[in-house]
């Protein structure tokens, strides 16, 4: 498959890249995507609610009566869970709440989304995004030309680049990563990728090894 290589301002270089058949034209596997999104937002959540247990909540551990001859239900003191101002019953503790994947299975969810990607015709490549100052309007003008204005769009860049991301930080649809931050989430929640160049050249050394390594 072959995508045009696209200039800076939208316009047609008169080049095409040809994308690896063994990272776009996979059949996906949605299980492995699954389970690497599944990794990647447990990996963000923060896990620190915390409430008091019987044996930390305030108050005094006399027992409240005594055991028999009241008529009354046995009893303890007064942090049992089952009285107000007691402790919680398995109530939340701080814990980690992350997963693991091993490296080919996490690649394999990657080409896969991909795969999806280049399935819907969902993928552009520009010779460079770089910008030499931050500006939203620049951006929106570029994406316009592009005919991505209305569009949830994801930029793929080789490096860090600075100035596009704080372009980008006002515009609701449009997000920026460097290429080897890119995850099975951003490929997957982006209606349009566009790749700079050298970053798809970066992404498709990465995944393709996957292939040659053994079982």
């Amino acid at each position: 498959m072959e995508v045009e290589i696209l200039q800076e301002d939208g316009v047609g270089s008169g080049r095409t890249v040809t994308l690896d058949p063994t990272v776009f034209s996979i059949e996906p596997n949605d299980h492995v995507i699954w389970l690497d999104v599944k990794r990647i937002q447990a990996h963000e959540r923060q896990g620190t609610s915390k409430t008091k247990q019987r044996s930390e909540v305030r108050g005094s551990g006399r027992k409240l009566y005594r055991q028999k001859g009241t008529g009354n239900a046995r009893v303890g003191d007064a942090q049992s869970p089952i009285r107000r101002g007691g402790g919680r019953a398995h109530g939340a503790h701080p814990r980690k709440y992350t997963q693991n994947l091993n490296r080919k299975t996490k690649r394999l969810a990657r080409r896969s989304a991909l795969s999806y990607a280049a399935q819907n015709e969902s993928l552009r490549v520009v010779e460079s995004l770089a910008m030499e100052a931050p500006s939203t309007r620049e951006l929106s003008e570029r994406l316009a030309m592009m005919e991505l204005a209305d569009q949830k769009v994801f930029l793929v860049t080789q490096e860090v680049e600075t100035e596009v991301y704080l372009s980008a930080r006002n515009l609701e649809k449009v997000s920026v990563q460097e290429v080897g931050s890119v995850n099975t989430v951003d490929l997957l929640d982006a209606g349009v990728i566009v790749f700079e160049e050298a970053a798809l050249e970066t992404l498709t050394d990465v995944l393709s090894v996957a292939e040659q390594e053994p079982a």
